[in-house]
């Protein structure tokens, strides 16, 4: 078996765009400076955590999740803990080793991973590990909980699924082996209660019966065009979006793709790199890309509605939609309100530390960093 050559994504950002240029003339890129708003708008914090920060060069895929009311919370430093409202319920000591991946709660369960491959389940009522698993690889991102399965990605590229109460692997699927590719994984995707879409190193999204592990479909969505290793990386990395009759995805130094899910054809593609997920509102495709920009396309043609440049150089997260906002987080910590319609901004609010990942959750605003304040936020 071949052995893959996994990149962070810090490394493969500066190696491509620094190409070519001898290593006394690399010019340093600075982040622009926070513009100037005139009309603020603000958003009320209603939770907030402190937990182990995270190493810089991974880009870490830990969130918060919430099921039933109860808020769960991971800490890298191998707990889980359940919240309600701002009253602990419990805490829980799963793991002697870093915890990477997760949380996500589902069905009974909360589930997490950690880089030695292991999967824990834990009791949503108690925090009692139900059950463990061991993986081929390392886990980045949040599993998928749906069905009575548990759809973990490997590292390694490996799909594995698990059953929800007993934790029995009850399929794996692996994904064709890239021998040079970046750090990271997107987590599997709800299509429908049969179907689960899976982002790979080699630009395509693959389909999957999630009881079976049988696979419904594949299709490319991306394309490299560069000369060197580095900048023929095309991994999609950010979570595949399903929006309607199409589904949405983003890759890195390749392009931003829609597809009609009917006919699995490729309606238009655009080219932007992203290593984030792409959010999908009032019939526009939202993205950030690796150097910082906003994009807004019209979902239907691929025409580029509006562009913002204010915050470039920003490392900007994952654009999500909160109310009739669209927001952003960026390397210290702000998040920014933007009006979708125009691409202005119109608001901040300050937690600490790189922002690493924005959900949405009944129209309340989680969101992660990488010096691990866990937070929700509300509009005012």
């Amino acid at each position: 078996m071949q052995n893959k050559l996994k990149l962070p994504l810090a490394i493969a950002i500066a190696s491509a765009l620094f190409v070519g240029c001898s290593s006394n003339k690399v010019k340093e890129v600075k982040p622009n400076p926070l513009p100037k708003i005139t009309q603020e708008q603000n958003l009320n914090l209603v939770f907030s955590q402190s937990v182990s920060s995270t190493d810089a060069a991974e880009a870490l895929r830990l969130q918060l999740d919430t099921d039933n009311g109860v808020v769960f919370a991971i800490d890298p430093d191998g707990q889980v803990s359940a919240y309600k409202g701002k009253e602990r319920l419990w805490k829980s000591k799963i793991t002697k080793q870093e915890l990477t991946a997760g949380v996500e709660a589902g069905e009974g369960i909360v589930v997490s991973g950690n880089r030695k491959g292991q999967l824990f389940a834990l009791d949503q009522a108690t925090g009692e590990q139900k059950w463990t698993a061991k993986l081929s690889g390392a886990i980045l991102s949040p599993s998928l909980i749906q069905s009575g399965r548990v759809i973990t990605i490997a590292n390694d590229g490996t799909v594995f699924a698990h059953d929800a109460v007993t934790g029995q692997q009850v399929w794996a699927y692996k994904l064709p082996n890239v021998q040079f590719s970046l750090r990271g994984q997107p987590a599997p995707v709800r299509l429908d209660e049969r179907t689960v879409l899976i982002g790979s190193a080699n630009a395509y999204i693959y389909a999957l019966d999630i009881i079976s592990g049988v696979p419904r479909f594949q299709r490319r969505v991306a394309i490299s065009e560069g000369r060197s290793d580095i900048q023929r990386l095309v991994d999609v990395v950010g979570d595949p979006v399903v929006s309607g009759q199409y589904l949405v995805t983003t890759s890195f130094q390749g392009q931003v793709t829609v597809t009609d899910l009917a006919t699995q054809r490729v309606v238009w593609s655009e080219d932007a790199s992203s290593t984030n997920s792409a959010e999908v509102a009032d019939d526009k495709v939202f993205v950030t890309t690796t150097d910082g920009k906003l994009n807004a396309y019209n979902l239907a043609t691929g025409e580029l509605v509006w562009q913002n440049e204010e915050l470039l150089n920003r490392k900007l997260s994952n654009p999500v939609m909160l109310g009739q906002n669209l927001v952003v987080g960026d390397l210290d910590g702000v998040i920014h309100l933007i009006n979708p319609a125009s691409g202005k901004l119109i608001g901040r609010a300050k937690t600490s530390g790189e922002v690493r990942s924005l959900r949405v959750i009944d129209n309340q605003l989680y969101v992660a960093t990488r010096k691990g304040a866990l937070s929700i936020w509300q509009n005012r």
